[in-house]
């Protein structure tokens, strides 16, 4: 097996839009008010791994569809990236959504979905780890589209004969619907105290 480096190199990964519907589930947050540096710096702190660098992927609404968020975003990304974090966004794609009330009436909404953040995620976390440019890699997500990604970052470290570990890191509390990280990574549950020391001080609304 192979030996676990003294200096442990971690880049995190960060889905804004998961990370966001997360905190609201586990703490009832209504915005994304999450710094990214903050909690990449508390996790790698916690574990004592070096943080190499910070990348952040999200999708956001176009000025034209939702003008109010488009701003936030836009001031967001713009201090993420400011603050030495790679970036990655693009507009978030519309279409239309039949949902059925309790009284069984049906009702069409316009409903956006974010295109290619999941896919960029993983692309990114499989080359990274193939050039040997981290050994921990900290997913700021839920979402099990990942778990492939994580099973080829696998197969790589058995390849390479190099430890290799990938994480999963979100909000959470007791009692929570969906409590598992991404299959295949270790877990860790960030509580509202460690979330809330990481909560950017600025409100881009």
């Amino acid at each position: 097996m192979p030996a676990i480096p003294i200096h442990i190199r971690a880049i995190t990964f960060f889905d804004g839009q998961n990370l966001y519907h997360c905190a609201r589930e586990a703490f009832g947050f209504h915005y994304p008010n999450y710094d990214v540096t903050a909690l990449s710096r508390y996790v790698c702190a916690a574990n004592a791994w070096e943080l190499k660098s910070v990348r952040f992927y999200t999708g956001y609404p176009s000025a034209q569809d939702g003008p109010f968020w488009h701003a936030f975003w836009q001031k967001k990304l713009l201090a993420i990236a400011r603050q030495g974090a790679w970036k990655f966004s693009r507009p978030l794609r519309y279409r239309t959504k039949t949902f059925k009330l309790d009284n069984d009436v049906e009702i069409q909404r316009e409903v956006g979905e974010e295109k290619g953040i999941d896919v960029r995620i993983a692309l990114d976390l499989v080359r990274l780890a193939r050039n040997d440019e981290y050994d921990v890699a900290v997913i700021f997500s839920q979402d099990q589209d990942l778990s492939e990604a994580v099973n080829e970052v696998r197969e790589i470290s058995i390849q390479q004969n190099r430890w290799i570990k990938v994480a999963s890191a979100y909000p959470y509390r007791d009692g929570l619907k969906n409590g598992r990280g991404i299959n295949g990574t270790q877990w860790i549950k960030l509580d509202r105290a460690a979330y809330e020391q990481c909560i950017d001080p600025v409100d881009y609304r």
